[in-house]
Formats: structure tokens, sequence, C-alpha cells
């Protein structure tokens, strides 16, 4: 550890991004495979332009940067997909290449934006004068351009197809019934979005020729009112209706329809009951064969289909049961001769299968006691299978390779640690976004074949994280009480607080589908932390029982009881440290957001003893108020459940609360309303308990604002001061 560290201003903590990760996002590959394109913001800038480098020179440019001034305002729709995505970046945000015709698409606050290869300028396929663009997709054939406009989808062909001369054609509408009705085609529902990490309602078919489309039916959900109470105007642009799907309440009723991209009727897919099932994934296969994932309302149960496109009927190709929950995955890959690589956690840990055209059981392609991540691609002709998973260790991701015919499969990526991979078309190179606790990412080509390194893409030169001596944490492990091992991470203050025991926060996600702790850079620009150990906090982070990426039982742990055994694991690391002599126990204090949040007041109120204080952030204060798929996939609904929901809400427990609270929240927070924070207040005043309200009129579920983050942090950091 260096002699001593400074103290890291707010603004710091503040500023995004974090040291170290203002890197290279969005990495493609160019249908010839000779450029690497990329968004970039140099400078640590958040604002980002498309680059281009050329594979064998290393030569690297601008190619577009944005086609929107910085003052333009985000539409309502723009904003909504942003929270959905967690994309915090600016300028250009999102762009694809279509393979067939060499073009880069480019959504924009002004229209979609296409450039006719690298060096074209942009042309505007699409203007947003119109009406917000939601989803534009660009069809397979490269020659023509899908989008949602105000519930409706619409083609308008491609600049360079635009065969009359005459500029860009209108656009044309192709579904209708939709608009003015509450209902929506094109368009993923707000679960399918939040939940089910599905953000597009519509799919074009291999050949371009037909639109495969949801159509949501909210009307029968009653609308939720967000009201904007800091604008000084009360308009309508002062509130937000949305139609949100409460636990146990009714979800959108769902319909997949096949039109053609030149308009007609749609045929109507069969999905079932359309009030009991979610549409998780929808997929053309190669042949031209349209399969769907249609799963039960109870999530225990998934069905891959395929549909008749004519009659509309269905055909079973496989179902996947489960006794926890079935957990979603984007590890579906059609291939060419028909056969299917499919992921399945059916043995306790997400692992890949190879399948027959008709569903039949090939071959296993893993197994273990670990984790696959990802399938990064498929190599038909070589009949290899590239993933990415924890084989070596849960802390780790690295990529894989194995054989579709059978065999071991083999690491390909070298450095321990945390690698993010991009694979070429011609299946022989990949970039790798590596990085561990003392190395920030880097992004370099490498050869697929053995990962040797080409050329490097992006080297660090962040001077923060030199003149801020970020110290990376100590990774540790944790016994739970049933002999789990837990891992966790360990921040040390400066030496110039001794050895111990020290003041101590616990920092906490602790929720399903996540993970903390891992060997990665994230780990080390965590700013907040950061400025607390140089304060001379002992900062700790571990990943209880629950969280991602350890297998089914391990994240079954929660089922239908959550907040128990998530706070007992919590409870076992203070208990370490305290052992160890590194933490005060009469001064510990915990935070989180969202279900960080949640755990926060759970580790007040269900171990008083423990936690002296602690800050909520955006929390859940009693699932009944959450949403259906996410809620109801851990624990039931409330009328099959309610003792479990009663044990499960920080106010059924809040006259344990002992410790001083701080609740922070955004007003117009459209994910974790903030009724949650108001039913917890009320709770809190019934019951006589003090707390403290940081509330922000203009955020959501994640602050953006600089002002609003700065003055956060502030609060924050001086309620640590005052209270532990």
């Amino acid at each position: 550890m260096k002699p001593d560290t400074p103290d890291i201003p707010i603004e710091e903590v503040a500023k995004f991004p974090p040291p170290g990760m203002a890197i290279p996002v969005s990495f493609a590959f160019s249908p010839d495979g000779r450029a690497l394109t990329y968004l970039y913001g140099p400078d640590q800038s958040p604002v980002r332009s498309l680059y281009a480098m050329d594979v064998e020179s290393g030569e690297k440019r601008v190619i577009q940067a944005s086609v929107d001034p910085e003052s333009a305002e985000l539409s309502l729709e723009e904003q909504l997909l942003r929270q959905r995505q967690r994309q915090m970046g600016q300028g250009i945000t999102r762009y694809s290449w279509n393979a067939a015709c060499g073009a880069i698409a480019i959504p924009a606050q002004s229209g979609v934006y296409v450039k006719d290869g690298m060096d074209a300028p942009p042309s505007l396929a699409a203007s947003a004068d119109g009406g917000a663009i939601v989803t534009p997709q660009v069809s397979p054939d490269g020659t023509r351009l899908a989008f949602v406009r105000d519930a409706e989808i619409y083609v308008v062909p491609m600049p360079a197809d635009d065969r009359d001369g005459g500029g860009a054609s209108p656009p044309k509408q192709i579904t209708f019934g939709a608009r003015g009705t509450g209902k929506t085609n094109g368009v993923a529902e707000y679960i399918a979005q939040e939940e089910m990490g599905r953000l597009s309602g519509f799919w074009w078919s291999k050949d371009g020729a037909r639109i495969a489309f949801e159509q949501a039916d909210e009307t029968h959900i009653p609308p939720y009112r967000i009201v904007h109470l800091g604008k000084d105007d009360t308009g309508e642009s002062a509130r937000e209706d949305h139609r949100y799907p409460f636990a146990g309440e009714a979800n959108a009723r769902v319909r997949l329809g096949v039109v053609s991209a030149d308009g007609g009727e749609p045929a109507w897919m069969d999905l079932g009951d359309s009030e009991d099932v979610y549409l998780a994934r929808v997929t053309w296969t190669p042949n031209g064969a349209l399969r769907a994932q249609i799963q039960n309302r109870e999530q225990t149960r998934l069905d891959l289909v395929e549909f008749d496109l004519s009659t509309g009927a269905r055909t079973t190709i496989l179902t996947e049961t489960s006794d926890v929950w079935i957990n979603l995955h984007d590890m579906f890959k059609p291939l060419k001769s028909g056969e299917f690589v499919w992921a399945s956690e059916r043995d306790g840990f997400c692992h890949l299968y190879l399948y027959g055209e008709d569903g039949n059981l090939i071959r296993r392609l893993t197994g273990g006691d670990w984790v696959v991540d990802g399938l990064a691609g498929v190599d038909e002709s070589a009949r290899t299978a590239y993933f990415t998973g924890t084989k070596d260790g849960a802390t780790e991701r690295h990529l894989y390779k194995v054989s579709l015919d059978g065999g071991e499969s083999e690491r390909i990526t070298r450095e321990s640690g945390v690698h993010a991979v991009t694979l070429d078309r011609a299946f022989q190179r990949f970039v790798d976004v590596f990085s561990d606790i003392r190395t920030p990412p880097t992004a370099t080509l490498r050869s697929l074949k053995d990962g040797a390194p080409l050329r490097a893409v992006h080297v660090p030169d962040d001077p923060r994280i030199e003149s801020l001596a970020l110290e990376p944490p100590e990774l540790t492990t944790v016994e739970s009480e049933n002999g789990e091992t837990l891992y966790a991470a360990l921040y040390k203050p400066p030496p110039r607080f001794g050895e111990g025991p020290h003041p101590t926060v616990i920092y906490v996600y602790g929720g399903p589908h996540a993970q903390v702790v891992t060997n990665g850079w994230g780990m080390t620009c965590a700013m907040r932390i950061q400025r607390l150990r140089s304060l001379g906090y002992l900062v700790f982070s571990l990943d209880n029982r629950g969280s991602a990426r350890r297998g089914a039982a391990f994240e079954g742990a929660i089922r239908r009881n959550m907040g128990d055994v998530e706070v007992r694991d919590q409870v076992a690391g203070v208990r370490m440290l305290a052992e160890r002599g590194l933490a005060d126990p009469k001064r510990v204090g915990v935070y989180g957001w969202s279900y960080g949040g949640y755990m926060a007041l759970m580790c007040l109120t269900r171990a008083p003893g423990a936690f002296k204080m602690g800050v909520a952030g955006a929390p859940v204060t009693h699932w009944d108020g959450y949403d259906t798929h996410y809620t109801e996939r851990y624990m039931g609904t409330p009328r099959a459940n309610p003792e479990g929901y009663a044990a499960s809400s920080p106010m059924t427990h809040i006259a344990n609360l002992r410790g001083s609270l701080l609740i922070a929240h955004g007003l117009i927070d459209e994910n974790v309303h903030f009724r949650h924070a108001a039913r917890l207040i009320n709770a809190l005043i019934k019951a006589r308990k003090r707390y403290e309200l940081l509330m922000f009129p203009d955020e959501r579920h994640m602050p953006r604002s600089l002002a609003d983050r700065v003055y956060m942090e502030e609060r924050i950091g001086e309620f640590f001061e005052r209270n532990l």
C-alpha cells in the first residue's frame, strides 16, 4: 500500500465516467472484417463519437461525431430506454452495421441516419419531426428500415435504395389499430424491457420480407401517475402515466403477429393464454422458421416453440422446467444445419447443449459446478462454439471454446481477471476488453485461435488513476452459516489511520441477477468507496447467497423469503471483520441503492445490533409495490405467499430500528416508485422512528444530473461523518 492516500474530492466521486472507465464501448467488426468500430469519448468525456480502426494498420479515426446538437432534448421514449439500459453515455449511444449492404445506422433525437459505408456522409433515413422514433432496425437484406412511431410500425426504403431519385421516401405505416387505443404494435412492454432484457418488440425475417411483432394491450392495467413536482409548469409535460404491472396484478395481454414488410393483414400466432404467459424471446431461424420462447407466469416453465406462419399453430420444440425459477438468457443459436445451441440450468448450473432441429438432444457441450455467462458466437464451418463463463473462478470471466462434436472446453483468454469479448464474423480475431483490480480496462485485438495479442485498441491514459492514488481492494472470502463460500472485497484505510479497529461501512447490493465482487477494475474505481476509505473508514462488500454466477441453488436460497439469508450473510461478514480486529463492531454502517437500498433497510431492521446507521437509496420497501416478472420470480404472488411478503418487508420489522437512517430517492423514479419511500416514512412515523430524507425532484432510478450527484455525495458523506 502507498504510504499515504489523499482525500478524494466529492466532485471526483460524482463524475462520470469514473477513473479508467472512459473506454471504448459497442465494438463491432465491419462486414468485410477490415475495420473495427466502436463508440468512444476522448479525454474522459461522456460524449461519444463513432470511431473506426483499421485492423491491419491500427489507424484510428472518428468516422461520425454526434448528429444532434448537445442541447438536443431527449424524448420521453429515449429517456426511458436509457433507464432500461442503465445508459449514462451521451452523444452517439447506439449504432449498427448491416452485413448485406455495408451501411451503418445511427439513431438520434432528430431521426435515424444511415452511412453508406464508413466514409460516406450520414443520410437522414427517417425524420423524428413526425414523432419520436423507437428501436429502428435495418432489414437483413439491407433495403429497408423499420421503426415504431406512436404505437405503430413504419417501413421506409434505405437512402441508397430509394430508386426514384427524389430524396428520402415517406415512411409507410404497416400496422394499424393500436394508436389511440392504449395498445402498442412493435413495442416491448415495460416488463420485457426492464426485467426480461428484451428491448425490441419487432423482428425482421431473414429475407426482409416479413416482420414479426408484438402487440401489447395494457388498457386493463390502471395507470400509475408520476408528477414532475420540480417543474415550473403544471401542464401535460409535468405528468406521466405508466401502466405498471404490480406484483399479483394484471400483466399486459400480448399477441405475436406476422405482417408483410409491404403491409397487409397480420397473421396471429398461438401464444396460449396471453394474460398468464410472457413472450420472452422471438427468433427467425436461418431457414425462415419463426420460433419463440414462452414462459409461464410462475416462471417455472419455458417452452421453445415454432409457428406455422400460415395458420399460427405452434409446435413445441423443447420445454425447460425448474423447481426454483427459470432465468432467461440469450443463448439460443439456430444454425444453418437446422441444429441449435441452447443453454439450460437443468443440473443447477447454466451450461450449453446441442439439439437437432426437431428438439432432440444431440449432446451436452459443457458441464461442471460453474456457469456459462454468454454465447459469444458459433463458427459453423469449424463446428466450434465460443462462450464466456466462470470455469476458472466465480470472480473471473474468460472466453472459452468447445467443439459441437464433443470434447473438453479450452480457455482462450490469458490474464486472470474479467474479459468482455466481441468476435469478428470470420472467427479469426476478437476484441478483448480486460481488467483486474490492479489494471484499468484495456482493449486488445487478439487471435481467436489462441488469444495471442495482435494490436492494442485502447490503453488506459486517465491521469486520475495516479493522482487519486486509487488502491485495489483485498479479495477475500467469508463462510456462511451453512458452509457456503462467499466472495468479498476489503478496502483498508490509509496507513495513517492505524491497523484498526476502524469505523466500517458495508456497501451492499445483495440481490439476484447481480454480482458485485469480481477481479475487475470496477472494484477499484468505485469512487464513493475510495473516498470513504481515504477518510479513514474500512469498507467491505460481500456477495451473499442469492447473488448471481454461482448456480441455481446458491441463487435460489432467497426463494419466497427475500431479505433473510442475505442479511445473515452480511452479518457473517461483519463478524469476520470484528474477529480480525479490523472493524469496530459498535461503528458499522451500511449503504446501497435499489436492491442494495432495500438491503440497507433490512440490515438495520433485522440485524439492528450489527449496524449503527444506514443509507437506503431508491429502496423497495414492500414487494407488493414492485413489478410482476421480477417479484413473482422470487416471491410468488402476494396472495400465494402473504407470509413471505410480510417477512420480506422492512416495514414489518420497523420497530427494531435503532440506527440512524437516511433515505435517498428520485421523485420521478418509474422503476422503484417514490411510493416505496412514502410508505416507509408512514411506517417510521407510526413507530416514532427518526429518519432523514434526501429527495431529487427531477431524477429517476439513477441520478444523472452532475449537480444532483455532487449534492447527493455531499449529503451521504456528511451523514456518515455525523453518525459513524
